[in-house]
């Protein structure tokens, strides 16, 4: 045997060699994969467990700021008539509402909300036709809503519910092309929606919320106070009124 063929047989066993240690790294590799994969999903397929964690997180919904029992007897000190069940149901419609003007292109889907929010609906609208954007909210199921801040600023009361819901989010151009979202993952998602009573007129700046004060139906005066129980210019009973002075002004997503 010439020292050719021996280099020849060297060389060939180093190359098995070789490929031999690499066939183990990679078996041992797969193993340790399929180990994590079945330890963290319950599967040894990594890719089946991604998917099923994906899945799970999509429906899985997300936490509110739960501070009803905080703040809800503070605004019914100051608002003795307050309807908490009422507004919350009312809160939920407007949130829906306003996602569903977004998804129809239609300002006048807003059940409820003042001037401020009408804009902002109708600003979200025109942005998307101008670029030519059209925004899906498909499916969409409220989970839970509760009282998140009450706060008193600017002669305002300002109570801001939270809400957690679900929705098929998509965002497609003018051909129908998928830009962002997907249509078979939910969506997770939280939301306020901020209600204002006008409480002193004298220091609201903003002039689209002057006409929201609460009047008296039989003089026409101006009530400031909160939780009024008749008018002080002319004694006419006031107070089932004070629930309907309330309006919603923003509604804004929480990430």
């Amino acid at each position: 045997m010439n020292f050719a063929m021996i280099g020849v047989i060297v060389i060939l066993i180093m190359t098995l060699t070789v490929f031999g240690c690499i066939f183990v790294a990679v078996r041992k590799a797969k193993r340790a994969v399929e180990s994590f994969s079945q330890e963290a999903f319950g599967t040894s397929d990594i890719m089946e467990g991604f998917r099923q964690a994906e899945q799970e997180y999509a429906a899985t919904p997300k936490s509110v700021s739960a501070m009803t029992s905080l703040y809800l007897p503070k605004i019914k000190r100051d608002f003795p008539e307050f309807q908490y069940d009422e507004m919350k149901v009312r809160a939920e419609n407007a949130l829906t509402s306003y996602l569903l003007g977004v998804d129809k292109m239609s300002p006048g889907m807003l059940k409820e909300g003042n001037q401020e929010l009408q804009d902002k609906l109708e600003m979200r609208i025109e942005m998307l036709r101008a670029e030519g954007h059209r925004e899906h909210f498909g499916s969409i199921k409220l989970h839970r809503t509760e009282i998140s801040d009450y706060k008193k600023r600017n002669g305002r009361c300002i109570i801001t519910f939270q809400t957690a819901l679900q929705y098929y989010h998509t965002l497609e151009d003018e051909s129908g092309k998928m830009l962002d979202g997907r249509s078979d993952l939910l969506t997770q998602a939280k939301y306020n929606t901020d209600v204002i009573y006008i409480q002193d007129r004298e220091l609201v700046e903003d002039e689209r919320d002057l006409s929201l004060g609460l009047n008296c139906p039989n003089c026409g005066a101006p009530i400031s106070g909160t939780g009024s129980k008749v008018c002080e210019y002319c004694g006419t009973p006031i107070v089932e009124l004070n629930i309907y002075a309330w309006i919603f002004s923003n509604i804004t997503e929480v990430k």
